[in-house]
This record gives C-alpha cells, structure tokens and sequence, in this order.
C-alpha cells in the first residue's frame, strides 16, 4: 500500500515516513521545491516536489496512492491573523479533500492542531468533546479549526473514509527547521532562564507519528484523536530539562502583567512596522493560558504509546548535538 505524506520534511512528518517504512508501508513525501530535507537524510522515500495550493502538483502527488496523511500546513506565529493561513491551512486542505474524493482514496488523515479542541486543567484536560472558542485564539489556531471542520464536514457529506488526528507540543528527533525545537534551543543559550505562569501538553513526535499509522488500521473515520502526553507547566518542562541538560541553571518565574503588558508592546510594534516581534499579545496570552489536553481517546484506540517528555528532550537534544545546533 502507498502512503502520500504532504510536508514530508517536517518535525512530524519525518518521523512519520520512518514509521511508516518500518510498518511496510511504500511512501511518497509532497514536498515544495528547494526545501531543506536535512530531515530526511538516509530514508529511502519517493520526493514529489510541489504546492499543497496547486491543484495539478496535488493531482500528480495523490496518482497510485490509496492513503494520504496531510500533514503540510503554514505553522508560524506571525502574521497573527487568519487570512495569512487561509490559503495554506484551510483552502489547500479543501483541494486535498476533493481529489481524495474524486479518487475513491482508501483513508484520508488530516493531521490538525490540539489547539482545534479549547483546553482544560490538570485534574480536567481538554478532550475531543471540547469546544472551540474563537475568543483569543490566533489566526493559525483557527484556520487548523477550520480546516478540522472542512475534512470532517466531507465525511458527513460523501462518506469520505477520513480521521483527524490532532498532536499537542512535540519534541524528538529530526526537527531541521527547527520548529518547536526551539523551547529547548532557546534554553540551552541561557544559565538564567524566565518562564511564563502557563503551561502545555508535551508530546514525543515519535509516539504521534506511532499512533498515527495505527490509525490507518485501528482509527474510526469521522473521529477525531488527541495525541497527547504529559500536562506540565513551563516551570516543570525547564526543571526536567535541567536534570537531563544542565541548563538553565536558573529559572526565574515572570508575572502575568509583565508578559501581557511585553505582548502589547509587541503587537503595537508589528503594527507600526509591519514585522514579528519577539512576543506579541495573542502569544503572551497563550503562553499564560493552561493548555492541557488528555490523550486517553489514542491510547485506547490507537494503542498510542506514552514515552516520558524527558525521553523527548534527550533524543532532541542528541539531534541537535549531532548536527550542530548546540554550537
């Protein structure tokens, strides 16, 4: 069976490829022209070179493939508005969609955001039957929403054999770009670390793109699944990386108001200038917010494993070391 993976250079979708080969799957990874595929060094994969927004590269990336894993989307943090992701997120994913349709494609996995799914606490995490509230959200959060809805809304209409799976915070290996790598990069420069009051959910990339070939197998279509793991505040996520890394030697806890007060600042400077600035208030607002998830639902369905967040941090740590980014 042949697998297409979109953004098949990606944190997620590097792993998932090299699961996919070990489950003897064929792949083919869609990725655009002049991408950096540091990522996918020695794996053994047919590269199609093209634009999720191009209906003729996406037709001749989807020909001889009975499953697709949509994995590509615009993840940056800036613009914050939605119409910077609407293109990307939601209208290439209506394109997929309809050609997964016109060619009768076995299972559709679209992978979206946890952020599709409002948060909870630790003692009650967000769920798949959590809501999603547009009132603070970035533009990304709700074109991955959007998105969610547009694969879902397909299912009910024609029937189309799809699963939405929808990762938290991921850390391992093989993150070039580097993506959300950069917590732990960030940290490595500093002995004096400030953190935010907030939290999020952590997850090994490995165990994501595990529990997402399960899927092929094991998922219901028309569902939807939180790939998850460990709930932690940002202060426990630099605690354990200071056991494993030795760094940051301090940390040091910023209030609130100072972090809100930074992220107003910082959109009133990418207003002025047209240019992201280091916080702005939407990430300020989030990186205050408890955002914690359960991943019951995939460890029962999907078998998803549940590797310890440290795991993560070491096997992200030693990517990095190898390649240079710790220097």
């Amino acid at each position: 069976m042949k697998v297409l993976v979109t953004g098949a250079n990606g944190l997620l979708a590097s792993n998932l490829v090299r699961e996919l080969l070990d489950s003897g799957y064929e792949v083919r990874g869609m990725v655009r022209e002049n991408s950096n595929l540091l990522s996918l060094k020695k794996v053994d994969i047919e590269l199609v070179k093209g634009v999720i927004t191009s209906q003729t590269d996406v037709r001749k990336a989807f020909a001889g493939c009975e499953v697709v894993i949509h994995s590509a989307a615009n993840t940056s943090q800036w613009p914050t508005h939605y119409e910077a992701y609407k293109k990307t997120n939601v209208d290439a994913t209506r394109l997929l969609v309809d050609e997964a349709v016109r060619r009768n494609i076995e299972k559709f996995i679209f992978v979206s955001s946890a952020n599709a799914f409002d948060p909870g606490t630790k003692a009650n995490p967000g769920t798949e039957n959590s809501s999603f509230s547009t009132q603070g959200k970035s533009g990304y959060m709700l074109s991955k929403y959007l998105a969610q809805k547009v694969v879902l809304d397909e299912f009910q209409r024609s029937g189309l054999p799809a699963i939405v799976v929808n990762p938290t915070f991921m850390l391992g290996k093989y993150d070039a770009k580097p993506s959300s790598g950069q917590i732990i990069l960030m940290a490595h420069q500093k002995k004096l670390m400030i953190y935010p009051p907030g939290g999020k959910n952590f997850v090994h990339v490995a165990d994501v793109a595990r529990a997402i070939v399960n899927s092929i197998r094991m998922g219901k279509t028309g569902e939807s699944y939180l790939l998850a793991n460990e709930n932690l505040t940002y202060h426990e996520f630099f605690e354990k990386l200071k056991l494993i890394h030795g760094l940051p030697q301090t940390l040091v806890k910023l209030p609130h108001e100072a972090i809100q007060f930074t992220g107003r600042l910082g959109s009133l400077y990418e207003h002025l200038f047209d240019k992201p600035a280091m916080l702005n208030a939407v990430n300020a607002r989030l990186l205050c917010t408890d955002n914690y998830y359960s991943s019951a639902k995939a460890v029962r369905e999907l078998q998803m494993p549940q590797t310890p967040v440290s795991q993560a941090i070491e096997d992200a740590l030693e990517w990095f070391k190898q390649y240079g980014y710790l220097s």
